[in-house]
């Protein structure tokens, strides 16, 4: 049995072939993202085959760091990608192999429903976020909130309090709403950089199929005062560069991803804020930027 559904993140269609028992009940948070028909760029098609075996092992290359969990990353060959997905508890749940330039690829799927969920997300994220570079599309690790229809996107290591943030201007500031908190896209097109809603968005349930244009980027980092500057471009670059996915081991997408920030960079201001969690440092940031 086969069954394919389209979906559109970030002005961009991709398209999904299911096979076997597999469906989309095993992607309830793209509901919002699925189109009848692709009128958009299709960006990469990705086959659901649990029978998909490799007809070769590749060579492990590096180690994908993703909040706690480590996925495997090999290349054959002919340059295809292997990408082994494991969660918190280091089950196996499922393998890539994606061409080169993510535009096709295979994924085998194991486990209970979670595992299966787990590792059809992240396959998804992946095959998204380096198939899309050419289109100036970066999938950021980010928390981001509107206002006065504007994104403001919040950055930061895990644990530094970019949920936090974002909730404080939820309950502070009149008129602001939730767009990710997690996973946004993030588009240059035309010297223009818009923010979208995606189906990734961590442990926050938002997915919603929304964009809006980028008022501000904001670094931030714990402190026990609030204060705020604008950053240098050195500063908003290495800001930026960390809170992207990255394929570090491909110079072409990542020299891409480069080119693509330097661009944003020039056409979005980008803020650091040292601050507490607190109302106060809601308050600043939001009256600067």
């Amino acid at each position: 049995m086969t069954k394919t559904k389209q979906y559109r993140v970030g002005d961009l269609d991709f398209r999904i072939i299911f096979k076997g028992d597999n469906n989309e009940s095993l992607l309830p948070s793209f509901d919002v993202f699925e189109v009848e028909t692709a009128d958009k760029p299709l960006i990469f098609t990705l086959t659901v085959d649990d029978s998909f075996l490799p007809s070769n092992k590749g060579e492990e290359i590096g180690q994908f760091d993703c909040g706690g969990t480590n996925h495997g990353v090999y290349q054959t060959g002919n340059g295809d990608y292997q990408i082994l997905i494991s969660d918190v508890n280091e089950r196996k749940c499922s393998l890539l192999q994606a061409k080169k330039d993510f535009s096709e690829g295979t994924v085998a799927l194991t486990g209970n429903w979670n595992m299966r969920n787990f590792g059809l997300n992240n396959t998804i994220m992946m095959m998204y976020a380096f198939s899309s570079v050419e289109y100036g599309i970066l999938l950021m690790h980010a928390s981001v909130i509107r206002k006065d229809g504007k994104g403001y996107l919040c950055l930061g290591k895990s644990g530094t309090g970019k949920s936090t943030h974002t909730q404080l201007w939820l309950k502070h500031i009149e008129g602001t709403d939730l767009m990710n908190d997690d996973n946004p896209v993030v588009r240059y097109n035309n010297g223009e950089v818009t923010i979208y809603g995606s189906p990734w968005s961590g442990k926050t349930p938002c997915y919603r199929n929304i964009k809006a244009p980028i008022g501000a980027f904001l670094q931030l980092k714990q402190a026990p005062y609030n204060k705020i500057r604008r950053q240098t471009i050195i500063e908003a670059f290495a800001s930026m560069l960390p809170s992207c996915s990255v394929m570090k081991w491909d110079k072409r997408i990542h020299g891409t991803i480069c080119d693509t920030i330097s661009k944003i960079m020039q056409a979005t201001p980008c803020y650091v804020l040292e601050c507490l969690p607190n109302e106060d440092a809601a308050l600043l940031s939001y009256n600067t930027m």
